[in-house]
C-alpha cells in the first residue's frame, strides 16, 4: 500500500496477513481501521440508520464504512471480507472477464482514477461497496447474495451522502439518491425472498445498516419503510398512496411492539413514531 500523503495514523496493514485475489491471483494487504486511542467520537445518527461522527482533534475526520469492503487493487473485485476468498468457482471467469468494466465503472463514479492500492478514500470507499454489490450477482443463495446487495448498496449511499457534505456541487447527491433506490429495490426483493424462505435474513449475524450497530430484522422493517416515504415512486399518485400504506404499516407495527417490549431499540422506536406521523398526515392530504 503506497501513498505520498503524509497523514495522522488512523489504519494499519498486518504484513504477514497477505490477501490473494480467488480471481486474478493478485497479493495485497487489507488496510483496517485503528478504533481506540479517541479516533471515532460517534455523532448523531439519521432517520436512514447511518451513524455520523465528529472530528477530533488528532486525526480529524474519519468515516469507518470506507474500510469494510475488500477490494482486489488489481482487478476490482469486491466483496466483504468474511466472503472475499469464497466466490463460486464456476463464476471466477465471468467475473475476471468484466475487469475493465468494474475498472471504468469505479472510475465514474469517483470521477477521476480510483486507486485500491493506496489509503481509502471518501470516493474509494463508496466506489467500493457499489463494487461489492456488483459482485455478489456472482454468488449462490447459501451466501444470501440479495441482503447482502440491499447492505452494500445503502451504505454506498451514505457515504456519496457524506462525500456531498464534503464536496457539494459535484453530482454526489445524484449518486446518494441513485443508491438509495436501488436500495429501496433490493430491500423489497430480500424481504421477498426471506418470505419464501429462500434466503432467510435472519441467518446473517450483522444486518446493519451501519456498521456501528445490528439492528437486525426490526431495523431492514423500519428501513424499507423510511426509503419507501422518502424514494417510492411519486410519479404515480395511487402507487404513491400504496407505498405510504405499506410504510405506514411497518412503522405503526414498530412502534406498536415498541410498547410491549422494552428490548427494542429506542433509536428506532422514536424514530418510527415520527415518521407514522408524517406519513398519516401525507395519506390525509391525498385522500
Amino acid at each position: 500500500m503506497s501513498d505520498d500523503r503524509i497523514r495522522p495514523k488512523i489504519t494499519f496493514i498486518t504484513p504477514t496477513e497477505k490477501i490473494i485475489c480467488p480471481i486474478c491471483g493478485e497479493m495485497f494487504f487489507y488496510e483496517k481501521l485503528m478504533s481506540s486511542g479517541g479516533r471515532l467520537i460517534a455523532g448523531d445518527i439519521t432517520d436512514k440508520l447511518h451513524r455520523t461522527y465528529k472530528p477530533s482533534a488528532n486525526f480529524g475526520k474519519i468515516y469507518p464504512l470506507v474500510y469494510s469492503i475488500m477490494v482486489c487493487p488489481t482487478c476490482y473485485y469486491a466483496a466483504m471480507p468474511m466472503d472475499f476468498d469464497k466466490v463460486p468457482s464456476e463464476n471466477i471467469e465471468k467475473i475476471e472477464s468484466q475487469t475493465s468494466e468494474r475498472i471504468d465503472y469505479a472510475n465514474k463514479l469517483s470521477g477521476a482514477p480510483v486507486d485500491f492500492s493506496k489509503y481509502r478514500t471518501l470516493e474509494s470507499g463508496a466506489a467500493s461497496f457499489a463494487l461489492a454489490a456488483g459482485c455478489y450477482e456472482y454468488f449462490n443463495k447459501k451466501f444470501l447474495p440479495v441482503i447482502k446487495q440491499a447492505i452494500c448498496l445503502i451504505r454506498a449511499a451514505f457515504l456519496y451522502e457524506d462525500l456531498n457534505k464534503e464536496k457539494p456541487n459535484r453530482y454526489f447527491d445524484y449518486l446518494s439518491e441513485l443508491f438509495y433506490r436501488k436500495a429501496l429495490f433490493m430491500y423489497e426483493q430480500a424481504f421477498e425472498l426471506n418470505r419464501k424462505k429462500e434466503q432467510i435474513m435472519e441467518n446473517m449475524k450483522f444486518l446493519g445498516p451501519d456498521i456501528d450497530k445490528d439492528y437486525g430484522y426490526d431495523g431492514l422493517t423500519y428501513l424499507n419503510a423510511v426509503l419507501l416515504y422518502y424514494y417510492g415512486d411519486k410519479s404515480d399518485p395511487e402507487r404513491r398512496k400504496k407505498d405510504l400504506e405499506k410504510a405506514k404499516l411497518y412503522f405503526g407495527k414498530l412502534f406498536g411492539m415498541g410498547k410491549s417490549n422494552i428490548n427494542k431499540p429506542k433509536e428506532i422506536l422514536e424514530k418510527s413514531k415520527d415518521f407514522y406521523d408524517i406519513v398519516s398526515n401525507e395519506l390525509k392530504e391525498i385522500q
